[in-house]
């Protein structure tokens, strides 16, 4: 994986954070919407609905946070906070008998992973020049993907061992897993404590509120492109129920994550590479294409292998998109004062729209009440077209 020469200590240090987080994390978040809907029969509108509110949190979260930073002039200990943060709610998970329980978890976790995500990329982007941004956040994508690749084969042990190959989760396979994962969550937040170098910038005391004035248009431009094509990715809880609906056993599940992982973990070094020679846009282009075909793939399946292999694909369209749209960020806020407000705003729209996405993802799918929905194709159709008109925008209207 091509890398930046002398990768920075922080680069290293908050990869490894990442990797320990989403070790812990990827243990149980494609787990949680099948809990929910095998242990605790909850209807996949409320799945929906719950991730939505979630991500909703952590959005509103992610603006304040980054204002926050900037105005300081400080980043370490919100980053180190939000982790602190998202350990402490895994233990409610071990007492959910309800739904509430679990959308409580959700709040609390994202409110971390809120706290923390625009901090910690503003700290990236500071600790590195410009012309290595894009492999500087595409080796932290990496090892962050390659923490849930590690997290899932976890997962994949634990559930062979204690329900072999069952179409349904079992609650007490669930909750041993979240007992396993409180250990790699809590070495995180020691990590980054310890580990990371705080990078001084001119905090912006003086600034009584926040606002986007003075920033390029261009960022504008490319949030409202990002909140179109976001409003078709809903949850990705809705491609493990999918992947289910098809006839997937819970260890298969775990299995094609696995492989989404590790495809995602390999490709993203490269990707971000790619992107810091030949331009993030086009790099974010290609990754959008490929994010239509797979979703009218999905669509359609319905064999496992199939899914395999969409899930595959799945986890190129991460590489090529999710790092090299944070390095993005820092091209189009070329001010590193005002970049963890830039985080915040493009994380907190990104959040933000998942919770329309998945809303509507849900009634296209099942409907609400006593209406019905239009079946399982539907959302992942929606998403597909949605994309499609984005990567016109993002082409056109963004340069």
């Amino acid at each position: 994986m091509p890398m930046p020469s002398r990768v920075p200590r922080n680069v290293w240090v908050l990869s490894l954070t990442s990797l320990l987080r989403d070790v812990a994390s990827e243990m149980l978040v494609h787990l949680l919407p099948l809990f929910l809907a095998n242990v605790l029969s909850v209807r996949i509108t409320l799945i929906g609905l719950i991730e939505g509110i979630a991500e909703t949190t952590a959005s509103l979260v992610k603006i304040y946070s980054g204002w926050l930073s900037d105005k300081l002039g400080r980043r370490k200990g919100l980053t180190a906070g939000g982790y602190g943060l998202a350990a402490l709610a895994m233990p409610l998970l071990l007492v959910a008998q309800t739904w509430p329980i679990v959308l409580l978890y959700r709040f609390v976790d994202r409110m971390g992973k809120g706290i923390r995500t625009a901090p910690r990329d503003a700290l990236i982007s500071e600790s590195v020049e410009s012309s290595q941004r894009g492999a500087s956040f595409g080796l932290h994508r990496a090892a962050d993907s390659a923490g849930a690749f590690l997290g899932l084969l976890l997962a994949i042990v634990f559930v062979w061992r204690m329900q072999g190959i069952g179409v349904d989760l079992d609650a007490r396979t669930f909750r041993t897993i979240v007992a396993f994962a409180m250990v790699p969550a809590t070495l995180a937040v020691l990590v980054v404590i310890v580990g990371v170098r705080e990078v001084l910038t001119h905090g912006t005391a003086s600034l009584p509120t926040m606002t986007f004035r003075g920033f390029d248009p261009r960022f504008g431009r490319f949030l409202v492109v990002t909140t179109l094509f976001t409003l078709g990715n809903s949850t990705d809880a809705f491609l493990v129920l999918r992947a289910q609906d098809g006839g997937a056993s819970v260890l298969a599940i775990l299995a094609l994550l696995a492989g989404f992982n590790l495809v995602y973990t390999m490709l993203s070094g490269p990707a971000g590479a790619l992107s810091d020679r030949v331009g993030r846009r086009r790099v974010i282009i290609a990754g959008w294409l490929l994010y239509a075909v797979v979703y009218v793939g999905f669509a359609w399946a319905d064999r496992t292998w199939q899914f395999a292999g969409l899930y595959a694909l799945y986890g190129a369209y991460y590489a090529l998109t999710d790092g090299v749209a944070k390095a993005y960020v820092a091209d189009l806020v070329p001010d590193p004062g005002r970049r963890g407000l830039a985080y915040g705003a493009y994380n907190g729209v990104v959040g933000l729209t998942v919770l329309p996405a998945s809303v509507v993802g849900g009634i296209l799918w099942q409907g609400i009440g006593e209406w019905g929905g239009f079946g399982a194709q539907a959302p992942f159709l929606f998403g597909s077209g949605l994309s499609l008109l984005a990567v016109i925008l993002l082409w056109r209207w963004v340069h």
